[in-house]
């Protein structure tokens, strides 16, 4: 997923977002990311669309480096050395602050970004040098808030 949020998340009104759907997902898998997404970030999008490339995704021991089409189309990498810890080797971790409708979390764990860039669309971006960070959610039907209307 790529986007911009805007200037003020309390709102619950997005700019845009891209959810890009990798090429081997099957329509039903599709159609469950679609509902997970949809209850994850229960706010409405000025423009949500869809799109189709080939991820790979790699969690490596000094970075963790994901891309989309061979970084054509996006690519994120953040390094897991570039931030200050106080136990050299072990990640920076923030735990038990909520990420939007997920009502569970394993901690955001921090790292800069070498690049996070999103290279196709109206609106492409590259940043390099900013924050960044990886965190492994759970979401479930029982607890999560209702999607709000301008899901996918």
């Amino acid at each position: 997923m790529a986007g911009d949020l805007g200037g003020d998340f309390s709102k619950g009104q997005m700019d845009w977002a891209v959810v890009t759907f990798d090429k081997s997902m099957t329509k039903e898998q599709r159609d469950a990311v679609g509902a997970i997404l949809g209850h994850l970030y229960p706010v409405k999008w000025n423009k949500l669309t869809t799109a189709e490339g080939k991820m790979t995704w790699v969690n490596g021991k000094t970075e963790a480096r994901a891309t989309m089409d061979g970084g054509k189309t996006a690519e994120v990498v953040l390094d897991k050395g570039a931030v200050n810890a106080n136990n050299k080797g072990e990640p920076v971790v923030i735990r038990n602050l909520k990420y939007f409708g997920a009502q569970r979390n394993n901690g955001f764990v921090l790292m800069t970004n070498k690049v996070e860039a999103y290279r196709v669309g109206d609106k492409p971006f590259e940043f390099k040098g900013t924050n960044g960070f990886m965190i492994t959610i759970d979401i479930d039907s029982k607890t999560t808030p209702p999607a709000a209307g301008g899901g996918m």
